[in-house]
């Protein structure tokens, strides 16, 4: 959440969910740190929930402006955050059944949102393309470039004017990478004021996607040779396709057995449907392959799963097979009953393919904790753990340093604001944004200002 405030009015880059220890998660999303009363307008650069996943409260808040985001992005926003709200509303269900049974030690656990809600906030949510100017509120104009992110996805030139000034501020959003498949690489500014930059793997470097690709079947047919299954946690945006690509190679190369692949998210199914919608967000290579007919998305033994009693069939089926379930932080939804039925059994194998925040059960997972907590209950891992990072889909250090370098030789950066990842990774990149000429590096921490 990035307030700007200028002469004429308040505007918001971003307001999304907080996602952590249980405790603090409900605190700090139940507790805005702004009046939405006092917002002229929302400017929204992707879908993900860690961006978007707290909109849905605003109008019942007293929020009566415009959020503003891409096409795709409001398509992306419909399925998700209803999904989310499902999700919480499901949750808490389960939650507050075991808390009155006593098996949770727990205060009643309250959705943050509803269905009603997410209908509430789509009706204030305007689609604006690629590289159309457009007026936010009194005093702002912003415009909408290709992050290279997520399918929808963008960066945010915002310009305020203050009396016969005008300043730039430009919001990186969550920066993809280059030479990815599905996404066209992501656009440079023309230049900044301010620059809002993420920050996520400010400390590390990509490998390629091929050495991924290579490593995601070493791992299905090691695991498949021992009669396990492959549990892919998945963001149901960006990584379940991009998954799905990777299996659809491997499997046409004859690189792993012939064994199911599950896509059990309802929500993955509704996401890979607005991806067929989009088309124009689609690098070259992809769109080629729409225009000969065929479905980037579809192959041999792969099945996407939306049926409850489907899914628990699937849990309890014992045969090899590869299983991608959201969420991709592992907090909700289907890949919680995938994990509690596998992470005990040592010939499974659970691959973490994104960032997994601070305190998450992904990150337990990352950090191969020998017990872990599933639906308030302690586990025994004995499952194997393996990291794919580099099927993210955000920019790597080098790629982050490559960004600021090609703004300031294209038109100049003033300030840069390290944003969206944690202590190591920002002093790191500062420090090569420092190597490279860039002064006026700040790491602000929340409530932190910068006046223009």
């Amino acid at each position: 959440m990035h307030w700007v405030e200028g002469e004429r009015a308040k505007v918001l880059l971003d307001c999304g969910l907080f996602q952590g220890r249980r405790h603090e998660t409900i605190q700090r999303n139940q507790n805005l740190p702004f009046d939405p009363r006092e917002l002229d307008a929302v400017v929204l650069s992707h879908a993900h929930i860690d961006h978007s996943g707290v909109l849905p409260m605003l109008p019942g808040r007293g929020f009566s402006g415009t959020i503003f985001c891409t096409p795709a992005t409001r398509d992306l926003c419909a399925v998700m955050l209803e999904d989310a709200a499902m999700i919480q509303e499901s949750d808490a269900r389960y939650l507050n059944k075991r808390i009155k049974a006593g098996e949770i030690d727990s205060d009643p656990v309250e959705p943050l949102y509803t269905t009603n809600d997410v209908v509430r906030m789509l009706e204030r949510m305007v689609a604006v393309p690629y590289h159309h100017f457009f007026e936010v509120a009194p005093g702002f104009r912003a415009r909408f470039l290709d992050a290279g992110h997520v399918l929808g996805s963008a960066i945010v030139e915002l310009d305020v004017r203050d009396g016969a000034e005008t300043k730039r501020v430009v919001f990186s959003g969550d920066l993809g990478r280059k030479k990815m498949p599905i996404l066209r690489d992501p656009e440079i500014p023309e230049r900044a004021d301010l620059l809002l930059l993420e920050s996520t793997y400010g400390d590390r470097l990509h490998p390629a996607r091929g050495e991924m690709d290579a490593a995601l079947g070493e791992i299905v047919r090691k695991t498949a040779s021992r009669g396990g299954k492959v549990i892919i946690p998945t963001f149901a945006l960006e990584r379940a396709q991009e998954i799905i690509l990777s299996l659809r190679a491997l499997s046409k190369k004859g690189e792993i057995p012939s064994i199911p692949v599950v896509v059990d998210s309802p929500l993955a199914v509704k996401v890979t449907e607005v991806f067929r919608m989009h088309p124009d967000c689609y690098d070259e290579d992809l769109r080629a392959q729409l225009k000969n007919g065929r479905s980037p998305f579809d192959f041999d033994n792969l099945r996407y799963v939306s049926d409850v009693e489907e899914s628990k069939a699937v849990s309890a089926d014992k045969r090899p097979m590869v299983i991608l379930a959201g969420s991709g932080m592992c907090e909700s939804g289907r890949v919680l009953h995938h994990l509690r039925m596998a992470v005990g059994e040592m010939w499974n194998t659970v691959v973490i393919v994104g960032f997994q925040a601070q305190h998450t059960l992904g990150r337990r997972l990352v950090e191969k904790r020998t017990r872990v907590r599933i639906y308030g209950v302690e586990r025994d891992r004995r499952c194997e753990v393996a990291v794919l990072n580099g099927f993210s889909a955000h920019a790597g250090q080098d790629e982050l340093v490559s960004f600021v370098h090609d703004i300031r030789e294209k038109g100049g950066v003033g300030r840069v604001a390290l944003v969206h990842g944690e202590p190591a990774p920002q002093r790191t990149l500062q420090e090569k944004l420092t190597a490279i000429g860039q002064e006026n590096i700040t790491i602000p921490a929340q409530g932190d200002s910068i006046e223009l």
